[in-house]
């Protein structure tokens, strides 16, 4: 089967978004990271970048609940989401200052699934993927509690493990992760920092 195919094709993850009523199949791997790992917990103020059309924030809110906070930020326009607050900003541009205030204080997580358009060249995809990751790990810097988690999309390739080790040398557990609803032939994985150290 092909890429394009293969892509085109639904298979049970976008069955189970569909009856489940959430806007992505992609929702299943973060949902696959918190059974693993449980990054979220009741109350925590959540940061999801690129968060467009939304799976994502809306998963964060229903694990943090009515006392959690999510702020969703993507360049796109993302329809409105019960119990979450959402920027259409280019991520480049928006300032931790604007986000600790929407936040009403510190995040306890990052989560970015942010990706750019692909254009088939994967090297050069590759390149621009991680710079779009050393952004969210900057924003994680600058937002972060101690003790926060970070969780960020990242494609495979040679850049990868220099990222994730600027990732480790920050929270005192990291992982890579390859979740079941990423699609076979792709190529990317998800780097969790668990217990922020801020330099």
């Amino acid at each position: 089967m092909s890429r394009r195919n293969s892509y085109k094709t639904g298979d049970r993850f976008n069955q189970k978004a569909k009856d489940e009523g959430y806007r992505a199949r992609s929702v299943y791997k973060l949902s696959e990271i918190q059974k693993r790992f449980r990054p979220f917990k009741q109350g925590q103020r959540v940061i999801d970048l690129g968060c467009a059309p939304g799976s994502w924030s809306r998963y964060a809110q229903q694990q943090v609940g009515r006392n959690g906070v999510v702020v969703g930020i993507d360049i796109q326009e993302v329809q409105s989401l019960a119990g979450c607050t959402l920027l259409q900003r280019d991520v480049y541009t928006v300032t931790s200052e604007e986000l600790l205030d929407l936040l009403g204080g510190p995040a306890d997580i990052v989560l970015s699934d942010m990706a750019p358009n692909t254009t088939g060249d994967r090297f050069g995809d590759h390149v621009r993927q991680i710079a779009i990751a050393r952004r969210a790990l900057e924003v994680a810097t600058q937002t972060l509690a101690p003790g926060g988690a970070f969780v960020c999309k990242v494609f495979e390739g040679e850049d990868a493990p220099g990222f994730v080790d600027d990732v480790r040398k920050l929270f005192t557990t990291t992982k890579r992760v390859r979740p079941e609803a990423v699609r076979r032939e792709s190529v990317e994985l998800f780097v969790l920092g668990m217990g922020y150290r801020p330099a």
